[in-house]
């Protein structure tokens, strides 16, 4: 190697850094919009085509949803500077216990460990069958 490619590839490193900083700095990201029912099944139409989706509930700060379809459940949920969807049986998010007025709801793995719903004033857990908000 020579000391012209040394010294471009240290520049090009260092030009790399500074653009990095510069984004972790400014925190640039894109607005995130708020959920709404037809943003959900919009989603969920690309996550789980096919699904036969009966019930959408969204949280009250609009940040999360749930969505019961049979013996499944979906969970929408912010993440990073857009919107994931997750799996779970219906039964385990029904048995979650309401805590301040939100629900914490766990998943295995790490991509995307977890998401909170937001209840709303005087709503209570689990949602009935049937009853969209």
């Amino acid at each position: 190697m020579d000391l012209n490619f040394l010294i471009k590839t240290a520049a090009s490193a260092v030009a790399i850094a500074l653009l990095v900083a510069l984004a972790a700095w400014a925190k640039i990201a894109r607005p995130t919009p708020d959920l709404d029912e037809a943003a959900v099944r919009d989603l969920l139409a690309f996550e789980a085509p096919g699904a036969h989706l009966e019930a959408v509930w969204i949280s009250a700060d609009a940040r999360s949803a749930v969505v019961r379809a049979g013996e499944q459940a979906f969970i929408v949920y912010r993440l990073g500077d857009g919107y994931v969807a997750r799996s779970a049986p219906w039964t385990a998010l029904a048995n979650a216990t309401s805590d301040s007025g939100a629900i914490d709801l766990r998943f295995a793995g790490v991509g995307g460990p977890g998401a909170r719903f937001r209840l709303g004033e005087g709503v209570a857990w689990p949602p009935a069958a049937g009853v969209a908000s």
